[in-house]
């Protein structure tokens, strides 16, 4: 590395233990979704700590510019938000808040966008380009907190945004990017269906809505299958099925739960409008009636060509062997909204450790292999010295954060 990268690198060797210290501290101290009042606390003060002037969020998050004031910010993003799942690694600095865990791996993205903003603080008279470090509340629900942060400015005068996620499913050292979508859309949509009840042994007196609701569970994701290119990954899975209570009476109404994704952006546009014709016309000859009640979620993460070719080139610059191929989630994720606005890229972090099993996001026993916390602070340095100078080749230095 050199130039920026170099400096960011050596600031990371020197502070190793103080950064893991904040990654511990924020793993063992997780907060829920619009609740992230301590987090976004102890990240103010860290960052005011290191001569920066952070700005706050209305509630939950905040921001931070590095650099010159230009027209054209490169931003990073670090979702701080955490969910409610119980912890089981039984790690010395585990979760000791009951029911809910970093079980995704936020405090990993935090860290390293911690370590990210105070190392480029310590060059930031020298920068070239104006950095803008977002540390966004609220991911894990829907619609994301990314459109709040939108709406506070958090997106004026940038001009590309970057973000990683942890991948228990890549060693740690690997980075995984993708063109085009690497993320789904997920919706949820709640379905209720009502008809005449009655009992069981005059079935033929009522509209039964169990059987309507037992209909529409086979019949409407086969249907989806066959109005929707299936290169798309558009799938549609029903959680749940509630209707009556008794084994001799055909209940009045009942509701199904369910998710709908895709990694089309022009077939989300329209899922709404064709579920509710596919819907009537499964239920038409039950008689039963239904109301529709769609929730849209999030759009699929559409990384941006060049911005993807950046990041790849950045990972190269750390490690030649560093890049793969991401595969295509079917997981939501609320970086897309701001994919909405500006180009950009998310790219797929290692983080198993290369010993025993791989482990799966939102599990409480999720383990991440630390190491991967300066690969990723490395990676994100490298990207702003080649959007900003065209530079940035060699290798990263010793370390156990390396």
């Amino acid at each position: 590395m050199k130039g920026i990268a170099a400096r960011v690198d050596k600031w990371l060797l020197a502070h190793q233990e103080k950064v893991l210290g904040w990654r511990r501290h924020l793993h063992s101290h997780p907060e829920l979704s619009h609740m992230e009042y301590e987090t976004t606390e102890y990240l103010e003060e860290t960052l005011r700590a290191h001569g920066l002037t952070p700005v706050r969020f209305p509630g939950t998050g905040l921001m931070v510019d590095i650099g010159p004031d230009s027209p054209d910010r490169l931003a990073f993003r670090a979702d701080i938000d955490a969910l409610a799942v119980t912890e089981l690694t039984r790690l010395p600095y585990a979760s000791a808040v009951p029911g809910v865990s970093h079980s995704c791996g936020h405090d990993v993205h935090t860290t390293i966008a911690l370590a990210l903003a105070c190392a480029l603080a310590e060059q930031a008279d020298t920068l070239p380009q104006g950095i803008r470090v977002i540390f966004q509340p609220a991911e894990e629900v829907m619609d994301g907190g990314a459109t709040d942060v939108i709406a506070w400015g958090g997106l004026e005068g940038v001009g590309s945004i970057f973000s990683l996620h942890v991948e228990p499913k890549l060693k740690v050292g690997k980075v995984g990017v993708r063109t085009g979508a690497i993320t789904s859309a997920a919706d949820v949509l709640r379905i209720k269906v009502s008809g005449p009840g009655g009992h069981s042994s005059r079935p033929h007196l009522t509209n039964d809505v169990v059987y309507a609701l037992s209909s529409l569970v086979t019949q409407l994701p086969a249907l989806l299958s066959r109005r929707i290119d299936p290169r798309t990954a558009t799938v549609l899975v029903f959680g749940s099925l509630n209707a009556g209570y008794a084994p001799n009476a055909i209940p009045e109404s009942g509701q199904l739960t369910g998710t709908v994704r895709t990694a089309d952006i022009a077939t989300w546009r329209i899922l709404e409008e064709l579920l509710e014709e596919l819907i009537a016309q499964v239920l038409a000859p039950t008689g039963c009636a239904h109301e529709l009640a769609y929730q849209r979620g999030v759009p699929p993460v559409l990384n941006d060509d060049v911005a993807t070719a950046l990041l790849a080139d950045a990972a190269r610059s750390i490690d030649p062997q560093a890049v793969v191929q991401a595969p295509q989630s079917s997981g939501g994720e609320d970086f897309s909204w701001y994919l909405e606005h500006v180009p950009g890229s998310m790219a797929r972090l290692g983080c198993w450790s290369g010993e025993g099993r791989m482990g799966d996001l939102h599990q409480g026993d999720l383990l991440v292999d630390e190491r991967s916390i300066g690969v990723g602070v490395r990676l994100f340095a490298s990207v702003v010295e080649q959007y900003s100078e065209g530079t940035g080749t060699g290798a990263s230095s010793g370390g156990f954060l390396t």
